[in-house]
Formats: C-alpha cells, structure tokens, sequence
C-alpha cells in the first residue's frame, strides 16, 4: 500500500458518500454470528464501527498502516480494537470468520495471489468481502493523468500517479471459485451528489491524489491543482443547485469459503 500520508479531515469530507458502498457490501455478507471480524484498511474506523454495530458479539479489528488513521480511529471509537499493519503481508494469527476490505485493497498489487491467500486466512464457511473503486478509464483519473504531464511537474507527477490493478469480474471469479464455496461479483456505478467548491477535487484530494501531491513542491502542487481543477471543472460542472455531480464505478465481491 502507498506510504503516502492520509488526512482524516480530508478523507471524511464525504463520508457519507464513501460509506454508501460497504453499507451495500454488508447486506449481502451472509454471516450471522461470527467470532472474528478484520476490517482491513479501517481508516478513520468508520466502517469499523459500522461491523461491531452489526456483530456486538465478535471481537472486531481494524487494521490500517496509517498511523494518522489509527490515531483518528481509537479516539473516535475508543471499544474497538485497532492494529498497525501493512495489509499487503498481514494475516490474522487465527482463521478469522469475516474479513471485510472497504476501498483498500486496490492500493495493493499482486491481486491473483493475494486474494486466494485472505480466503484461506478464513474459517470454514468464512466470508471474504470487499469493495474497491474501479475507476481506471473514469473522467477524474484520465484528467489527473493529463494534468500529470501538463507542467515542470511532470517527471514527479508521473510517477507518483496511483496505478491500480487493471482486473476483469471474471479475473477476481477465476482466482476465487476454486477455493471458495460460492463468489458473488458485482459492479455498481454511483451518482454522487457532492456540495461545495470543487467537490471532485476535494474529493480526490481525500484519496487518489495523496501520493502525487506528497512527490511535489509546495510551489508545483499549486500550479498542478490548477491545471487539474479547470478540467475537472469542464467535464464535473457545478450545478445551478450547487452540487456537482459525480458518477464513480466500483466492484464488489463477497466469497464464502
């Protein structure tokens, strides 16, 4: 996962739109009373929350390698235990009955041996459930490409620009069925309605801009964000309502071992 900084306050801008999808994720989480319970890539712990609400009687972990996140996370939920750990490496000591991964694992690569692996990392007739963006192709991550080479910038820009695993449904289906007792894929495109000045900006800024904000001077972030933030303005246009709207795709998985 990238090491780039998190800022929660950032991140949490929108978070009841980033939280539409694993409220979607967990009504089709066919688990009814189970012991253990991994959020990985808990951030703020946010969703990890939302898991102890649903199963008061497990013991529920959030895992994050973002000590910003886990300060953010014990402070605001003090009852639930969170772990610093990369989630590229990270199993749990015991088979774990639910491992959920909310917009996380997508930082990561190596999805075909990856995947498997957090599946045997379950019990019998455990779940795995995740959800990730699947955004490559989308309007917001072409133009940050295009802002990436517009200026000086460019050389620094270009290689902190996010690069997510380019997988098919039926690539995360071939690496799951032969393991797993059912796999239930999915996309949905979600029609955000965000409020504010450049909304789509700031709504990148919470996650996919991090690392190439971080590679740039304070004087290049200036003259990148400007270039980024009138292309976003030609295709995102605020509305006379004040709210721009904004379509964001993402994939959905839920496998039982």
């Amino acid at each position: 996962m990238t090491t780039a900084p998190w800022d929660p306050a950032q991140y949490l801008k929108f978070a009841d739109e980033r939280a539409r999808p694993v409220l979607d994720l967990l009504a089709r989480v066919p688990a009814e009373t189970p012991q253990t319970v991994f959020d990985l890539g808990c951030g703020p712990g946010n969703v990890t929350a939302l898991l102890a609400r649903r199963w008061p009687g497990a013991r529920v972990i959030g895992v994050d390698q973002s000590e910003a996140m886990l300060i953010e996370a014990r402070a605001h939920h003090p009852g639930i235990e969170f772990v610093a750990a990369d989630l590229a490496t990270f199993r749990p000591e015991a088979p774990a009955d639910v491992i959920v991964a909310n917009a996380a694992l997508h930082w990561l690569s190596g999805h075909a041996g990856l995947f498997p692996a957090l599946v045997r990392a379950l019990a019998p007739n455990g779940v795995l459930a995740v959800q990730m963006p699947h955004a490559d192709g989308q309007p917001s991550h072409v133009l940050m490409a295009e802002s990436a080479k517009s200026g000086p910038w460019r050389a620094r820009a270009l290689a902190a620009l996010p690069r997510y695993p380019d997988h098919a449904p039926a690539d995360y289906y071939g690496w799951l069925a032969g393991v797993c007792r059912t796999v239930d894929i999915w996309e949905t495109v979600y029609l955000h309605a965000l409020a504010g000045d450049n909304a789509v900006l700031e709504w990148m800024k919470g996650a996919a801009l991090r690392a190439l904000l971080a590679a740039l001077s304070p004087e290049e972030q200036n003259g990148f964000l400007a270039d980024y933030r009138q292309r976003l303005r030609a295709v995102y246009p605020r509305r006379a309502d004040g709210t721009t709207l904004f379509p964001f795709r993402r994939l959905f998985i839920v496998a039982v071992k």
